[in-house]
């Protein structure tokens, strides 16, 4: 019989939220390539499955995720296959952790990434990749590309740096070697808030649970309104909005909040099906 591969990503369900937890604890859930595949895959179930209206990313055990498996990567690839280690990273990356990545940005409910442990490399970049970053006490960003491996942050590490903290603390996440803690990590906008470590999965459902009452498309707008804001002249976001409120404003969602103003009550928005 076939050997069962070994689960190195969970997915749990909590009401309407799914929590997916990487669950390769003894190695501090290193980016393997199985478990990139299975967390591809467990995402696509929650954009599937329309009762998921949240989701928390977590890790198992010590850390959130150490980022790649540097114990393969650097593996002598295939002679007939005429590939460089260079050349196989890239390849990787570019089918399979660039998407995954990129499956989490489109996601069609709000992602809350709770750090427990270290995050470090590409798991770094995991942390920030989704829409809130909740960080344990103990917690930390390492960002060790360029001082440790002379190799330059990548899985979207330049991308969610400088938008979350500047170009100047960017270049010192980078540069430096240093370890970003949880409550430094909040000071510079890139985690929405720290929380005790054993309050962590609570906290993180809590936000959760209060995201999943949000009206079913209001993250992809708030992910769309942002991302054309930072290309746009003030002038073309001012048009922007106007037509995403010519479309939105008399939909379900907003007669519903009318009719919930109206009646001083909390309104009650339906989910994605």
């Amino acid at each position: 019989m076939p050997e069962t591969p070994e689960t190195l990503v969970r997915l749990q369900r909590d009401g309407d939220v799914a929590v997916i937890a990487l669950c390769d604890s003894a190695r501090l859930n290193p980016l393997s390539i199985a478990l990139q595949q299975q967390l591809r895959a467990q995402l696509a179930e929650v954009a599937r499955e329309r009762g998921i209206r949240a989701l928390v990313l977590t890790g198992e055990g010590r850390g959130f995720c150490v980022g790649a498996d540097l114990s393969s990567i650097n593996e002598a690839p295939d002679e007939a296959d005429g590939r460089s280690v260079g050349d196989h990273t890239a390849d990787t990356m570019q089918t399979l952790s660039n998407p995954l990545v990129l499956d989490l940005q489109a996601l069609p409910v709000p992602v809350v990434c709770a750090v427990n442990g270290a995050a470090a490399g590409a798991g770094a970049a995991l942390a920030l990749a989704g829409d809130f970053t909740l960080m344990a006490s103990s917690a930390y960003l390492y960002f060790p590309f360029l001082p440790r491996l002379g190799i330059v942050p990548d899985l979207g590490s330049t991308w969610f740096l400088e938008r979350r903290a500047g170009r100047a603390r960017a270049l010192g996440a980078a540069l430096l070697d240093e370890r970003i803690g949880a409550d430094q990590a909040v000071a510079w906008g890139l985690a929405w808030a720290q929380v005790g470590d054993a309050q962590l999965r609570e906290q993180a459902l809590a936000l959760a649970q209060r995201l999943a009452r949000l009206p079913a498309h209001a993250v992809l707008e708030a992910r769309r309104a942002f991302d054309a804001a930072a290309t746009h002249t003030l002038a073309e976001q001012l048009h922007y909005e106007s037509e995403r409120q010519r479309e939105l404003v008399g939909g379900p969602a907003f007669n519903e909040g009318v009719a919930a103003f109206a009646g001083k009550r909390a309104p009650v928005f339906p989910g994605r099906g």
